[in-house]
């Protein structure tokens, strides 16, 4: 019986699938891998896709600070409708009309949302209260008050109107803690007529961007040789961060 005696560390960029979860990425990392010291640098929604950083072994070490790095989205939001989730996973609770809203309106209401401000995390989220998750809360539909978190967008371009569907494409430039879903809403109660988001990719995380990312199906089908050689090391890691 051969024994493993190399403990893997470093830094895997993952291109998320829909559907497939953080908690999924890291328990298929561990069951290659045959370790137990594996992490992940902020949750993605299990409707969103794109880039998701794994840690491994020592490189769990640097999982705060990664996760403090900003962020770049693309993005899709519906006008006209909400839901419970502030997404296409949730409930809707409530659809208006768009009528009279153009895209001079939905410019403004982008532009009131750049820089700095303060925004609530959404019920549906992984903020805890008194130490239990939001979205626990309300999947027994539970309301309790959020803090509101100070954020920063960067940078934003819209990159589609469709003002008779109610559809915006966007990219979002934004800072750590920064949700992407409540964004749309506030956006979507800015102009009156309520919003959800109904796509959303995760492209670039601080100095990573998706186009060195492994997606899921080659994940699924490597073995641990080949994960290996995928782990970015964690001297390079830090090495590119300080640059």
């Amino acid at each position: 019986m051969n024994e493993i005696t190399e403990q893997p560390c470093g830094v895997l960029l993952v291109d998320k699938d829909p559907g497939f979860t953080s908690h999924n990425a890291v328990a298929l990392c561990r069951r290659i891998l045959q370790t137990k010291k594996v992490g992940h640098c902020g949750t993605l929604d299990p409707m969103a896709t794109g880039m998701l950083i794994v840690v491994v072994g020592k490189a769990t070490k640097v999982q705060d600070m990664l996760m403090c790095e900003d962020k770049v989205y693309t993005a899709t939001m519906k006008l006209g409708v909400e839901t419970n989730s502030q997404d296409a996973d949730g409930e809707v609770v409530a659809v208006k009309p768009t009528v009279g809203i153009t895209e001079a309106n939905i410019r403004a209401a982008f532009e009131h949302y750049n820089g700095e401000f303060d925004q609530v995390p959404p019920m549906y989220s992984a903020v805890k209260i008194n130490g239990v998750p939001c979205y626990k809360l309300a999947r027994k539909g539970k309301e309790v008050e959020r803090k509101a978190r100070h954020v920063k967008v960067l940078s934003y371009e819209i990159t589609r109107i469709d003002t008779e569907a109610g559809e915006v494409d966007f990219t979002v430039h934004c800072s750590k803690g920064f949700y992407v879903r409540t964004y749309a809403h506030d956006i979507g109660q800015h102009l009156g007529c309520g919003a959800h988001l109904t796509a959303l990719r995760r492209i670039r995380s601080g100095h990573f961007d998706i186009s060195q990312a492994v997606d899921v199906p080659t994940l699924k089908a490597a073995n641990r040789e080949e994960l290996l050689s995928l782990l970015l090391p964690l001297e390079r890691v830090l090495a590119n961060r300080s640059n």
